[in-house]
């Protein structure tokens, strides 16, 4: 444990020593800068020193990642689940890179800046509570009362000012089929799945709803594409 720690101490001061090169500084600045570039290095410091996995990236990488983030004004906080730099294996290098996850808060952000929406929300569906799905409006009622704390699926729902409203609820058997077969995140077993499933796939349902039926602003659009 000992020794553990004690690379993950020298790899975070490696990093550390990175973002204190002048052409790095200046990549930064170009985005952030100011005090606003302090609030962003100590962010993405703090975010790598809680992350030992994130610690094997290159150190570019995750400032390009975090740059995207905070481009869209976005935090990187884990807490916050607004986005994540998620480490992947670059087949070509063999070496580890670290690439920007917007997470469904990310979403649900960049969503209400538009001004478009009245509502947005989305969340997970326990045992019980789903009552009736109608196939040919789309309409959901998950009024019923929780039975256990088995988690049977995951919705979103929007609203917007002129009185659209759309829902989506997808079972946990649905969701999972969709991941296996479109997201490489998921197929490769990345850790951002095997620790944060449920958030990913209330992302995964409210950013298939966004991109079908959202009203959408070019930030908005970007991000979808990514």
């Amino acid at each position: 444990m000992a020794v553990s720690n004690s690379l993950a101490k020298r790899q975070e001061t490696s990093f550390t020593a990175y973002l204190k090169n002048d052409a790095v500084k200046n990549q930064i600045n170009e985005v952030v800068g100011g005090k606003n570039g302090k609030r962003f290095i100590s962010s993405i410091v703090s975010a790598v020193g809680n992350n030992p996995t994130l610690q094997e990236c290159q150190n570019s990488s995750i400032v390009s990642a975090a740059l995207l983030g905070e481009s869209l004004n976005l935090s990187p906080s884990p807490q916050l689940g607004q986005y994540y730099m998620v480490p992947f294996k670059d087949n070509k290098t063999g070496t580890k890179v670290a690439q920007f996850q917007l997470g469904y808060k990310g979403y649900i952000q960049l969503a209400m800046r538009t001004g478009e929406y009245r509502y947005i929300n989305a969340g997970k569906v326990y045992e019980g509570e789903l009552k009736s799905e109608d196939k040919l409006t789309g309409a959901v009622d998950i009024s019923g009362e929780r039975v256990s704390d088995k988690i049977i699926g995951y919705f979103a729902y929007i609203e917007t000012l002129n009185g659209f409203s759309k829902t989506y609820y997808w079972s946990r058997e649905k969701l999972t089929e969709h991941v296996k077969k479109y997201s490489k995140a998921f197929q490769k077993g990345s850790a951002i799945w095997r620790d944060n499933f449920d958030e990913m796939a209330i992302k995964t349902v409210l950013r298939n709803l966004l991109s079908h039926y959202g009203i959408m602003s070019i930030e908005m659009s970007n991000a979808l594409s990514d």
